[in-house]
Formats: C-alpha cells, sequence, structure tokens
C-alpha cells in the first residue's frame, strides 16, 4: 500500500506561483510513474501532469505548458509540481496519483494510489 500526502497548496493571486509536494513514508515510489490531477468546482476530475519513474519523459496538458513544471527527487520519495503564472482557471484540488509502472499515462484510471488532495485557491 502506498500512501501519498500532498503539501503546498494555498490562495495565491494572479500571476503568483505555488510548488505543490507529494510523498510518501509507506514505500518507495521510485519505480513508478507520477501524475497531478485536478478538481475544479463543479467539474470532473482533470488531467495536469505526469513524469514517469526515471523522470526522462514528461508529459502536460496544453493549457499548462510552459507554466508548469512537474519534477521529482526518487532519493526523497517526492514528486513536485511548480506552478507559475496561475490563473483563476487553475483553482482546484490538486492530486498525486501513482501509478504501478515505468511509464506516464492521462488517464485517472490507469493510476493505483492517490493523495487526499490540496487545494489551490488563484484569486484575480
Amino acid at each position: 500500500q502506498v500512501q501519498l500526502v500532498e503539501s503546498g497548496g494555498g490562495l495565491v493571486q494572479v500571476g503568483g506561483s505555488l510548488n505543490l509536494s507529494c510523498t510518501t513514508s509507506t514505500r518507495t515510489i521510485s519505480n513508478y510513474a507520477m501524475g497531478w490531477f485536478r478538481r475544479a468546482p463543479g467539474k470532473e476530475r482533470d488531467f495536469v501532469a505526469a513524469i514517469s519513474w526515471n523522470g526522462a519523459s514528461t508529459d502536460y496538458i496544453d493549457s499548462v505548458k510552459g507554466r508548469f513544471t512537474i519534477s521529482r527527487d526518487n532519493a526523497k520519495n517526492t514528486v513536485y509540481l511548480q506552478m507559475n503564472s496561475l490563473t483563476p482557471e487553475d483553482t482546484a484540488v490538486y492530486y498525486c496519483a501513482a501509478r504501478v509502472t515505468w511509464y506516464t499515462s492521462r488517464e485517472g484510471y490507469e493510476y493505483n494510489y492517490w493523495g487526499q488532495g490540496t487545494q489551490v485557491t488563484v484569486s484575480s
């Protein structure tokens, strides 16, 4: 079992930045692909970004390309999502997820473990 814990969310103004972290102390995630998803108010959960097990491959939805960066530190069992130039449309609960394979996916159902989420609110 893998327990993922997100942190780093909060309230930020338009154009601001936040750095989300996702970590686990229950089991190593160094061999897993990792993803970030988000659920905006009244909407379904959407894929945001993913990273392969060794960080060599990343994937982003178009709306965050050039603004968000996903990275990982396997020695620390931690995955990050650096978010810059935030807009009100980025307001959502952000979830970290682990996929028990090396490679990324945009499909939430292909991820095996999920965190509880961290709220990101961008005020205009």
